[in-house]
C-alpha cells in the first residue's frame, strides 16, 4: 500500500498548470475543411435522392455538436470507425460494385480495400489506448489500497462486475444487435463504471457492505474516486484544453461516415465519381493520421499527469488564504481556536505547526471540529498532544469547521507555536 501522507487530489487550478507543459499542435486545417466539403457532398446526395429513416438520423447527428465528455468522444470515434469498416467490407459493397465488372469499379473496390486496412489501424490504436487507461486508473486507486481482504474485495467485485458486462455485451451480439446498439449499451456500461467508482469514494452501493472495512483507507483516496468524473472537477480542465480538438475529429469521422453510407446506397443509380473518392481518400487519409496524433499525445499527457499532489502544490496552483508560517503563543491554560465556514464541498482545510522548544520538550493539544448549520458538533481529528503535526482533508459537507490547539492543562507553561494553515475552494 503507497503513502498518501501529505497529499490531496489533483485540483483544477493544478491541472491547468500542468497542461501548459503539454501543448497540443493545432490539427491540420484539413480536418475541418475536408469535413464541410463531406457534409455538402453529402446533403446534395440527400437532395438527389430522399434519404432513409437511418440515413437521415445519421445526418442529423453529423449536423450537430460532439458530447462535451473526452471519453465519449473517443467512444464515439470507435463507434464511427466499426461503422465504416462494416461498409468497407466486401460483402456489404452494392451488388453492382461486387461485381468489379469495369475498370472504374476494380479501382473503387481497391481504394475501398486500402481505406479499410487504414481504419483497422486507428481503431487497434484506439482500442489499446482505451484499455490501457482504464486499467492505469483502477491500478492507481488499488495501489493506494490495504494489500488485505479489502482490496482483495474491491477486486473481485471488479472483475464479477467485468464478466457481467461482457455477458450482456455477447448477448446483445448474439440476438443480432447492431453496431448502434453495441456501442450505446457499452456507453452505458461505462457510466456504469463511474457511478461505482464514485460508490467506492463514498462507501454506498455495493460497496455499503464494505463499509465497516474501510477504515484503513487513506480518506485522500475516496476523495479522489469519488470526485474523479465530476462535471466541474478537475477532468473539465482537460476538456476545455484538449476537447476541441478531439470534438473535430468526431465530426469528421461522422462526415466521412455518412457521405461513405449515401454513396454505397446509391451506387447502383449513381457511382461514385473519381474526383469524389479522391476526396474520400484525402479525408479518411487525415482522418487516420491525426487521430493516431491526438491519441498518443493525450497518451503521454494521462501516463504523465499525477492523481494527487501535496497541499503546497495546490497552494502554489491556487493561492491560499494563508501561505506563510506565523507565530502564534498561547498562554498557560488557555486555548487557540481558528474558525473556518466552507459553503461548498470538496474544499480543502491544511494544517503544519511545530512548537519551538527549549530546554524542557513541549506539545500542545489539537484537534479539528467541525459544525453542521443545524448546530450538531463532530469531531474531525480527535484530540492529541503533538510537538508537531502535519495534514489535511477534503471537507464533505459545507458548515463551520475549527481548528484548535489547546494549553488548558498547563499550569505554568506557554506555548510559542510557529502554525501554517491553508484552505482551498
Amino acid at each position: 500500500m503507497a503513502s498518501t501522507e501529505g497529499l490531496v487530489p489533483i485540483t483544477r487550478a493544478f491541472l491547468s498548470r500542468f497542461y501548459d507543459k503539454y501543448p497540443f499542435t493545432p490539427l491540420s486545417d484539413d480536418v475541418t475543411a475536408l469535413s464541410s466539403q463531406l457534409f455538402n457532398l453529402s446533403k446534395d446526395l440527400i437532395n438527389e435522392i430522399p434519404p432513409t429513416q437511418d440515413e437521415s438520423v445519421l445526418a442529423h447527428e453529423a449536423n450537430c455538436d460532439p458530447p462535451h465528455k473526452i471519453d465519449e468522444n473517443m467512444w464515439k470515434n470507435r463507434e464511427n470507425i466499426e461503422e465504416m469498416l462494416f461498409l468497407l467490407e466486401r460483402s456489404n459493397w452494392p451488388r453492382l460494385l461486387q461485381q468489379q465488372s469495369t475498370p472504374e469499379d476494380i479501382e473503387i473496390a481497391t481504394v475501398l480495400g486500402e481505406l479499410k486496412i487504414k481504419l483497422q489501424a486507428t481503431l487497434q490504436i484506439l482500442e489499446s489506448f482505451q484499455t490501457k487507461n482504464s486499467e492505469n486508473v483502477f491500478g492507481t486507486v488499488m495501489t493506494y489500497m490495504p494489500q488485505d481482504f479489502r482490496g482483495t474485495l474491491i477486486r473481485q467485485q471488479r472483475e464479477r462486475s467485468e464478466r457481467n458486462k461482457q455477458a450482456e455485451v455477447d448477448a446483445l451480439v448474439n440476438s443480432g444487435g447492431s453496431i448502434r446498439d453495441r456501442y450505446a449499451l457499452l456507453w452505458k456500461q461505462q457510466m456504469e463504471r463511474r457511478r461505482q467508482l464514485a460508490q467506492l469514494g463514498s462507501a454506498t452501493g455495493v460497496y455499503k457492505t464494505l463499509v465497516k472495512y474501510l477504515v484503513g483507507v487513506p480518506q485522500v483516496l475516496l476523495d479522489f474516486i469519488r470526485q474523479i468524473n465530476d462535471d466541474h472537477g478537475p477532468m473539465e480542465e482537460q476538456r476545455e484544453r484538449y476537447g476541441p480538438s478531439l470534438y473535430s475529429l468526431t465530426k469528421m469521422a461522422l462526415s466521412i461516415r455518412l457521405f461513405l453510407v449515401l454513396s454505397l446506397n446509391r451506387f447502383e443509380a449513381k457511382k461514385l465519381q473519381k474526383g469524389k473518392v479522391d476526396i474520400l481518400v484525402h479525408a479518411l487519409n487525415v482522418y487516420t493520421v491525426e487521430m493516431e496524433r491526438f491519441i498518443k499525445f493525450i497518451s503521454e499527457v494521462f501516463a504523465n499527469s499525477p492523481f494527487f499532489i501535496s497541499a503546497k502544490d495546490v497552494g502554489a496552483a491556487e493561492g491560499s488564504e494563508t501561505d506563510e508560517f506565523k507565530e502564534i503563543i498561547i498562554p498557560a491554560g488557555k486555548a487557540h481556536e481558528v474558525a473556518l465556514t466552507v459553503d461548498a464541498v470538496n474544499s480543502y482545510i491544511a494544517w503544519d505547526f511545530s512548537l519551538t522548544q527549549g530546554k524542557m520538550n513541549m506539545d500542545v493539544g489539537f484537534s479539528v471540529e467541525y459544525t453542521s448549520p443545524s448546530g450538531e458538533m463532530h469531531m474531525i481529528l480527535p484530540y492529541r498532544r503533538y510537538e508537531s503535526n502535519q495534514g489535511n482533508f477534503c471537507t464533505i459537507r459545507a458548515g463551520h469547521y475549527k481548528l484548535i490547539w489547546d494549553n488548558s492543562y498547563s499550569s505554568f507553561f506557554k506555548k510559542v507555536l510557529y502554525d501554517k494553515f491553508n484552505k482551498h475552494w
